[in-house]
Parts: C-alpha cells; sequence; structure tokens
C-alpha cells in the first residue's frame, strides 16, 4: 500500500544537513549528503522559511494565507506538493502530531 502524502495536521523536519540560503528573494537548497543543489522560486523560499520557523503544516498555511491573497484551496494543494517533492529528494520528513497538541 503506497505512503500517504502530507496533510497540513503533519509536522516537517529538515534534515540537518540540507543548508538553506537566501540569495536575492530566492532560495538555494545544498543537500550536503548529496552534494546535490536545489533552486527555490520566491514563493517556494517563503514556504521554506515558514516550515523551518514553524513545522506544523497548519501554521505554515495560515501564515501564507495572511501574507498572500492566494485561493486555500490552491495553496494547500501547492504547500502539501511542495513538501511531497522536498521528501522524495530526502530533504525532509513529516509526521503526524497527537490530535491533543
Amino acid at each position: 500500500m503506497p505512503m500517504n502524502g502530507p496533510s497540513l495536521n503533519d509536522t516537517v523536519t529538515i534534515r540537518p544537513d540540507v543548508v538553506f540560503k537566501e540569495l536575492s528573494g530566492e532560495g538555494v537548497l545544498l543537500d550536503l549528503a548529496s552534494g546535490m543543489y536545489f533552486g527555490l522560486d520566491e514563493t517556494s523560499t517563503r514556504l521554506w522559511q515558514l516550515i523551518s520557523e514553524r513545522r506544523l503544516l497548519r501554521r505554515v498555511f495560515d501564515d501564507m494565507l495572511a501574507e498572500f491573497d492566494v485561493d486555500p484551496e490552491r495553496l494547500q494543494q501547492n504547500l502539501l506538493s511542495f513538501v511531497e517533492d522536498l521528501t522524495r529528494r530526502s530533504l525532509v520528513s513529516f509526521s503526524g502530531v497527537p490530535a491533543s497538541s
């Protein structure tokens, strides 16, 4: 059975060997384990910053909604797709949080 993708109730953990650098509003990720670079556009850069600060995807989603005039459904789809892509590249992992938190 395939692994379920992330949800807004998940917490994201960035691998310790992933380095982020912002250059002129756009971000670059360096995976020190593989030596591979990944470029981020302006929106992905902001998502990465919020993920690193907030960790809980619901909080990232809420902050992005407050900062940008964007359709909530589209934002949710883009955020979860971004986390899935980062997970596939082994840059982050995600896990559910207990319902009581």
